[in-house]
């Protein structure tokens, strides 16, 4: 059975920093591409940023230059390391996977197949 786990959110002020991990398990065979996405209320769910096999990564213009993604392949673990957190930022944040083939356009939701249960990052000014 797949399984992404996240863990690391957290409340913090901004300026902070905090670093997700997303576990996964269940696999048989390794996603295409993995990423993180996020929801604050009332908005719709945002792609934040990806990484496929192929090796390409993806982020969102609003964090770019803030947050990184990563992943270790022999502990099944994604990450995303935000850095300079605002309090736009606060928001449920949502590891996914997908078995595609081919992704054209990671930060799209539609495209993922496999969702986490989320886990909460509160920025406070």
């Amino acid at each position: 059975q797949v399984q992404l786990v996240e863990s690391g959110g957290g409340s913090v002020q901004a300026g902070g920093s905090l670093r997700l991990s997303c576990a996964a398990s269940g696999f048989t065979y390794r996603p295409y591409c993995m990423g993180w996405f996020r929801q604050a209320p009332g908005k719709e769910r945002e792609g934040v940023a990806a990484i496929c096999s192929d090796g390409r990564t993806s982020a969102a213009d609003s964090v770019k230059d803030r947050f990184t993604i990563s992943k270790d392949n022999a502990k099944n673990t994604l990450y995303l390391q935000m850095d300079s957190l605002k309090p736009e930022d606060t928001a449920m944040y949502y590891c996914a996977a997908t078995l595609a083939g081919y992704v054209r356009r990671p930060l799209v939701s539609g495209y993922y197949d496999y969702w986490g249960q989320g886990t909460q990052v509160t920025v406070s000014s």
